[in-house]
């Protein structure tokens, strides 16, 4: 059983997570959101959806598409399309606190998220850096990866958001080497790789050329690469970020590292846009999310792609699923 959080009201998330009824799903999937929002927007995009209230008690309903299950989270006021509320805030983080407990206690397998609009949460008053950070607070995890996925290409950051001047103070021996560990250990268990060959971009243009340009490779990135690499990891680098995503290099890597949020996820937008996949590495839970945001100007036109939401159900699912597999009796990882 999947949960799927409808992200922010005012946005897209809603109708998206409507269009999930569309088709039918290996995995039972429970929507969490507004009940009369998400009937709306299903409603004004497709009338033969029927929403219905989740109950954890009953089986699914019988009919597989043309249903959508959703586990009531109430909005403190009805939302606009289009129109933030910043009333609206602590529903939204709701959705998220009653996903991560129904996936820590077992009743969820994974969580998927639709997009949220981090401003209009820190508008509210709530300190709000996204939804990767909230995930490893609420869950107690010391270190966590954003890996996305899209177009054939695994892309994994050693710091997030962060402004670009703040980055090479936060490039550490030990945030790059924790990363790097969660990594690999996340693409062994969770995408069946037995031994996952890494491509580790340089942080400064040129990989620093020799240290011309900047001394991180020298004296943070190589020392990390080679005391793993000593532990066996497959690790490829410091490799300049200009030459790293061409084909003939990434042929010969299962994934990507890069040091900074804009340094590898233009790449994989520009290669799967609409249909990436976000993915969380090192939580005890399997979370998945689009790759795009709340699309404010589309909310309510029924003009959104659900493409990405579709593909991050589906590797949830299929991550649940290699997870189960692997704790059965005598079971073990996927080729």
């Amino acid at each position: 059983m999947i949960a799927v959080t409808s992200g922010e009201p005012a946005g897209v998330g809603p109708e998206l997570c409507a269009a999930l009824a569309a088709r039918p799903w290996p995995a039972r999937l429970v929507v969490l959101g507004d009940i009369d929002l998400i009937r709306a927007r299903a409603a004004a995009s497709d009338p033969s959806v029927h929403v219905c209230v989740y109950d954890s008690s009953l089986p699914a309903p019988e009919c597989s598409t043309r249903v959508l299950e959703v586990l009531p989270v109430p909005l403190a006021r009805p939302a606009v399309a289009g129109r933030l509320d910043p009333h609206n805030a602590a529903s939204v983080l709701a959705l998220l606190d009653r996903a991560i407990d129904g996936c820590v206690s077992g009743e969820f397998a994974a969580m998927v998220t639709a997009p949220v609009h981090k401003a209009v949460i820190n508008d509210s008053g709530v300190a709000f850096s996204g939804h990767t950070e909230y995930l490893a607070e609420r869950t107690g995890t010391a270190r966590v990866v954003m890996m996305l996925v899209g177009g054939g290409l695994r892309v994994a950051l050693v710091t997030t958001h962060l402004a670009l001047a703040a980055v090479p103070a936060a490039l550490t021996h030990k945030a790059l080497e924790e990363t790097l560990r969660i990594m690999h250990a996340d693409l062994v268990s969770r995408f069946g790789l037995p031994n996952p060959r890494i491509l580790v971009a340089g942080l400064n243009p040129h990989a620093g050329e020799g240290g011309h340009m900047g001394r991180e490779e020298i004296e943070v990135i190589t020392p990390v690469l080679e005391r793993l690499r000593a532990e066996g990891m497959h690790l490829v680098g410091p490799l300049p970020a200009d030459t790293l995503f061409v084909p003939h290099t990434l042929e010969h890597g299962d994934a990507v590292l890069a040091m900074y949020h804009d340094q590898g996820l233009p790449v994989l937008k520009h290669a799967s846009f609409g249909g990436g996949v976000n993915v969380t590495l090192g939580l005890p839970i399997v979370r998945t999310s689009v790759d795009h945001g709340t699309a404010l100007d589309l909310a309510g036109t029924g003009r959104a792609d659900p493409g990405s939401l579709f593909a991050a159900v589906e590797l949830a699912i299929d991550i649940a699923a290699r997870k189960r597999n692997a704790a059965a009796p005598g079971g073990g990882l996927a080729a």
